[in-house]
């Protein structure tokens, strides 16, 4: 499978951040093969009605570059069509990658608006009330803080939706402006929805009654449980999105978030898998990628993440590099604030397979990437550990200890602030030093601490934390003959990564430890249909402690 990226994206944003511009053409609008979805819109031109529909489901699927394309193709032919505008609008906002917007997108999206309220007057009911609620959203001058803007839409919707229960596009515009308010934020740490979050799945339930395959309502079902305490509660979208819009790469891959989250590894990495392909077909017809270049990156980094936790070893090394290329270095250095967290991921990936040698033998990072060059230091510091030379990892985490403070406030991990995240990288390199030497109680305790700190991080998919610390807490205990410790720190780990090669593996020595024949012997089934899949033969849970579990 070959990881299909430009090397460089048109402008697109994320908060203040931009992607070099190509410097390629607009490709003419050419339809895709992207399902049965249609909404009929106020226009008597054959030819409009189908780009219209293209736009709306490209809306669906986040690629609002192509969707702005459709919608424009949409007016080349109708210029009168007042939803196309709308559409012009709509995908000119916020979302919830992008929750932020620079006056250019304000200012497209406000005369987007202007343009669907002067050709309203004839629509149908329900094409002007959408125009009106978008009235809702928009503000010139942009803003710095949306939030009130955001919920004024969400309510805009909402009195939408109340007036046309019988349409499912509206109820799912409806959950989508409530989940804008709270991006990534649906559950609490401790599983309880979040306000708005009841309202989110009241809305999709009823869009999905009305028209059980809507790409967005199954879309937005996805991210509404993918980070509950029920992920299970979204497979059947999840099936039923899987192969619904072919073209279009992010739908093709959304389910994947649901099979990870429920231990399916074979069917999360095989959804990533085929949304690269079908990011492949976008990206030969259309040589202007722009924001949406990033969730090309995001299926490769996806795929290299279920590779870690099923341990494909060769898949994940070959995506985990690709991630890392992807992206030019003066863009990173740029955008650093949330950029950095890339620049790591193939570290992680040499980390998880022992590969002391190739991960000592990794450049150090530019010196303008403060993060990279943290947790650059951190990852030496493991591999001496983790090798037996315990003065060199003295001497990496000193300088890991140096390398903080310049980590901005600012910065990100994903959902997670990268000072979080790194302090979870601080714990784990305490405890490998201890084990190193030999001081197993304390490595347990800054371990156990590092299990602490990894449990507190936000959502997030893939983790910040590809490499759980129980995998390496788990190995410890049971060096230390402290095997129901280990069995407990490896099925708390099976309740958040369900299935994984690493915990299956540690699951069944500490029980065969413990003389727990049966369960042993059940953990070595689960453990041996794993295996089939994995492209090493382990004998620990963490290869920073060798042999052990």
């Amino acid at each position: 499978m070959g990881f299909l990226l430009p090397a460089v994206f048109l402008a697109c944003t994320l908060a203040t951040a931009t992607i070099p511009d190509s410097g390629t053409a607009s490709a003419p609008w050419r339809p895709y093969d992207l399902g049965r979805h249609q909404r009929r819109v106020a226009t008597r031109v054959p030819g409009a009605q189908a780009a219209f529909d293209q736009g709306l489901v490209w809306a669906y699927a986040f690629n609002h570059e192509a969707a702005i394309r459709a919608f424009q193709e949409v007016l080349r032919l109708d210029p009168d069509c007042a939803m196309a505008w709308w559409g012009l609008a709509l995908v000119n906002g916020p979302h919830i990658n992008n929750p932020a917007m620079e006056e250019a997108q304000a200012k497209a999206a406000w005369e987007a608006l202007g343009q669907a309220r002067k050709r309203a007057a004839g629509a149908p009911p329900v094409e002007r009330a959408l125009i009106e609620a978008l009235g809702a959203r928009y503000a010139l001058p942009n803003p710095a803080d949306r939030s009130a803007l955001d919920a004024a839409y969400a309510q805009a919707m909402g009195r939408v939706a109340a007036r046309f229960p019988k349409d499912a596009d509206v109820a799912a515009l409806h959950a989508e402006a409530l989940m804008d308010t709270r991006p990534w934020d649906q559950w609490t740490r401790a599983g309880e929805p979040q306000p708005g979050t009841l309202e989110i799945l009241a809305a999709l339930r009823r869009a999905l009654t009305l028209a059980p395959n809507h790409p967005l309502a199954l879309h937005l079902t996805i991210h509404a449980y993918e980070g509950s305490p029920h992920p299970e509660r979204a497979k059947a979208a999840a099936d039923r999105l899987r192969r619904l819009v072919p073209d279009a790469g992010h739908l093709v891959h959304m389910p994947g978030h649901i099979y990870a989250r429920i231990g399916d590894w074979g069917g999360a990495a095989e959804a990533n898998e085929r949304a690269m392909e079908a990011d492949g077909r976008y990206r030969a017809r259309q040589p202007e990628i722009g924001f949406y270049g990033i969730y090309m990156v995001h299926n490769a980094d996806f795929l290299a993440y279920t590779a870690l936790m099923e341990g494909r070893k060769e898949v994940a090394l070959a995506q985990s590099r690709a991630v890392v290329t992807a992206f030019p270095l003066d863009w990173v250095v740029a955008n650093a604030t949330f950029a950095e967290a890339f620049a790591t991921r193939h570290w992680e990936t040499l980390k998880r397979f022992g590969l002391w040698e190739e991960l000592l033998a990794e450049p150090a990072p530019d010196a303008r990437l403060p993060l990279a060059t943290a947790s650059w230091h951190a990852l030496r510091g493991t591999a001496f550990a983790a090798t037996g030379r315990g003065g060199e990892a003295l001497k990496e985490q000193a300088a890991f200890e140096a390398a903080l403070p310049g980590i901005p406030e600012s910065h990100a991990w994903g959902s997670n602030n990268a000072r979080q995240v790194m302090q979870v990288s601080r714990a784990f390199l305490a405890g490998e030093i201890a084990f190193g030497q030999g001081r197993v109680d304390a490595a347990i305790e800054r371990l156990q601490e590092a299990v602490r700190l990894e449990d507190a991080l936000k959502y997030d998919e893939p983790p910040a934390c590809v490499v759980p610390a129980r995998h390496a807490l788990g190995a410890v205990l049971l060096s230390a003959g402290r095997a129901k410790e280990a069995e407990a720190a490896y099925r708390a780990d099976l309740r958040a990564y369900p299935a994984n090669y690493w915990s299956l593996l540690g699951l069944q020595k500490a029980l065969a430890a413990q003389g727990r024949k049966p369960e042993a012997a059940a953990a070595e089934e689960a453990f041996r249909r794993a295996q089939a899949r994995a492209q090493v033969k382990a004998e620990t849970s963490c290869l920073c402690v060798k042999g052990k579990g």
